[in-house]
């Protein structure tokens, strides 16, 4: 896998759900779960749930952008999450749930806040968008446990009534752009 590709990191609530998403989607070439924009270095997982830490559980998105275009990517992830719930998503509560966009370019940070100002403007949600749109700083890796969670884990509880609804969403909305 080239360097030169650009990443995205996503916070859309539990990062199984997020993650179960784009690794369908076409072009998208890695997806890591892990935690960032937080003050503790090399943060555990029951560190982030701590609350303490300030991280985001995230996806990180490496794509290439001749497949799907960032502002593809951030549609999809409007769709998939809500995005007006300061620090939830359903009964996910916490900071480490908080919506948010970690760009890696300039380019992408445009295309974030363009897109969150037409979404407004359009009233596309019945609350105020309050997704953070930052520069992604100080991410790791979340554990080996948490990667590919859904894809090992199907039928688990929450897998079965949070994740796969999503990915059911992403495939009626977004089939053009499955891999």
């Amino acid at each position: 896998m080239p360097d030169s590709l650009p990443i995205l990191t996503l916070g859309g609530g539990c990062f199984w759900c997020t993650e179960a998403v784009f690794v369908r989607v076409r072009g998208v070439v890695d997806v890591e779960n892990g935690y960032s924009n937080g003050h503790l270095a090399r943060p555990s997982y029951e560190q982030v749930c701590s609350g303490d830490t300030g991280h985001n559980e995230v996806v990180r998105l490496t794509y290439d952008p001749a497949q799907v275009s960032a502002r593809q990517l951030l549609e999809i992830f409007f769709v998939i999450h809500d995005p007006t719930t300061p620090n939830r998503q359903g009964n996910d509560v916490g900071t480490q749930y908080r919506s948010a966009i970690y760009f890696s370019t300039p380019e992408q940070e445009q295309v974030a806040k363009d897109l969150i100002r037409e979404l407004e403007a359009a009233r596309a949600f019945d609350a105020p968008i309050v997704t953070e749109v930052l520069p992604l700083s100080n991410y790791w890796p979340a554990e080996a446990y948490h990667q590919d969670y859904f894809e090992q884990h199907p039928n688990q509880g929450y897998c079965a009534f949070v994740v796969a609804p999503k990915v059911v969403k992403l495939r009626q909305t977004f089939a053009a752009l499955l891999k």
